[in-house]
């Protein structure tokens, strides 16, 4: 896809801030809306259907972090990738924000070339997202159904509410049973290379994942990463 085949909505209360971002990536040739608070973006969302979310994290009457939930309970925004845009030193939590259901975080001020280079990276994931085969959409291992369109999980006929980011990762591990991701690997097709986050991450959701979908299922590996087992 071309630039100007992608919608992309920046979300922030800031007018000179919307203005900086929408100038930078009109100059690129990207279609470009904007809405100053969470309501309004969830309106927006739903008129355009954008390809790429910006969201500011603290706006009045609705914040990012409650707008982006409420964005991914709907199977519309499914695909639809979300970025929060946090002030340096902000009282912000990683696992926070991909708990809600975010992609991404980009840290303001930013440089107009870095922006756009970090939105093209993004944009590339959306792609991928959209190349799935319909005969992967379905995955079952052992008492556990994946259904990757809708971003549903059951466990025994059960649905069980997963995050976006633990989606993700018990994809990742129930795609290949019994092989061994590194920290690494999982780092990198989970949060992507060019994002920074604690080391505990990566802990704080096996854990969460244990919790719902059982003890068994994940083996740590010592000093290596984390097996999904059968």
């Amino acid at each position: 896809m071309d630039n100007k085949d992608y919608r992309i909505l920046l979300v922030d209360d800031e007018a000179d801030i919307l203005e900086f971002l929408s100038f930078n990536l009109d100059k690129e040739g990207f279609e470009v809306f904007t809405a100053q608070n969470g309501k309004e973006a969830i309106e927006k969302a739903n008129e355009v259907l954008p390809h790429l979310i910006i969201l500011d994290v603290m706006m009045p009457e609705m914040d990012g972090m409650e707008a982006c939930e409420l964005l991914r309970q709907d199977e519309k925004f499914n695909k639809t990738i979300i970025a929060f845009l946090t002030a340096r030193g902000e009282d912000y939590s990683q696992i926070a924000g991909f708990d809600a259901g975010a992609d991404d975080y980009i840290a303001k001020p930013v440089k107009p070339k870095v922006l756009v280079s970090r939105i093209k990276a993004l944009l590339k994931r959306y792609d991928s997202n959209s190349e799935d085969k319909k005969e992967d959409l379905i995955i079952k291992q052992s008492d556990i159904v994946i259904d990757r369109e809708k971003y549903q999980v059951t466990k025994n006929g059960i649905e069980l509410t997963l995050p976006k980011k633990e989606f993700e990762l018990l994809l990742l591990l129930i795609s290949k049973p019994d092989r061994v991701f590194t920290r690494d690997a999982i780092f990198s097709s989970v949060w992507g290379n060019d994002i920074i986050v604690g080391d505990r991450t990566i802990d704080v959701h096996i854990r969460k994942l244990r919790e719902k979908i059982g003890e068994n299922h994940i083996k740590t590996v010592k000093g290596v990463g984390y097996k999904f087992i059968n």
